[in-house]
């Protein structure tokens, strides 16, 4: 059996021919920047399923492969979202908090109404939409892997322009994450605003440095 079809026989039989948004999240493992959930509504026809049937998990793509399958996800959506989660609220709530904020805004930002959210994950949140989590769902769900997609250009997009904002830390070269050369520009320059602070890389350079963020 192809995979699209595979996808979309799971997806029909979780939704039960309901309309439903897949949800998904990047940058949970960063050290700097916000965490990033989209929402996507995709019509549950075969047609869409065939044709956008090279939309998986976003980590698994390159940045240009990302780029034409966001065009692609756009001209079959239905209706798109996008939700964030600030460093501060990261320290403030821990990740796990911060991350389904995310999702919680980026379906509350759907211009559509729907019946059922499939997200990413095996821990789900609460939600005026029902929510359903999906193991593994950025491969085995198609709205899940596209809204992967959406959040992951989203994200890349905005560490790119904060690279302008805060030179020297090279976020639109890793995105915030944890790289050699970001943790040497971080021991080098401290922490700037939107890094966050309760994470380990970020804690242990201020305290061996005893500086306060960039920029404040």
């Amino acid at each position: 059996m192809d995979e699209w079809l595979r996808r979309y026989r799971l997806d029909l039989a979780l939704s039960g021919g309901q309309c439903v948004a897949g949800v998904d999240e990047v940058g949970r493992g960063c050290i700097a920047g916000p965490v990033v959930a989209a929402s996507v509504v995709l019509p549950l026809h075969r047609d869409t399923y065939r044709e956008l049937q090279d939309v998986s998990d976003s980590k698994q793509l390159k940045p240009e492969v990302r780029e034409r399958l966001l065009e692609r996800i756009r001209a079959h959506a239905v209706g798109i979202g996008i939700g964030m989660a600030s460093p501060d609220e990261i320290d403030r709530l821990n990740i796990l908090a911060a991350t389904h904020l995310a999702m919680q805004r980026a379906l509350d930002a759907l211009s559509v109404p729907v019946s059922l959210a499939l997200i990413d994950g095996n821990r789900g949140f609460r939600h005026q939409v029902p929510v359903l989590p999906v193991v593994d769902g950025d491969a085995r769900s198609l709205p899940i892997a596209a809204a992967s997609v959406v959040a992951k250009v989203f994200r890349d997009r905005l560490m790119a322009k904060l690279d302008e904002v805060f030179p020297g830390y090279a976020f639109a070269d890793h995105a915030g994450y944890g790289t050699r050369a970001h943790l040497e520009a971080l021991r080098r320059l401290g922490p700037s605003v939107v890094h966050r602070l309760s994470f380990a890389p970020v804690r242990s350079c201020m305290e061996e440095k005893g500086v306060v963020r960039y920029g404040s």
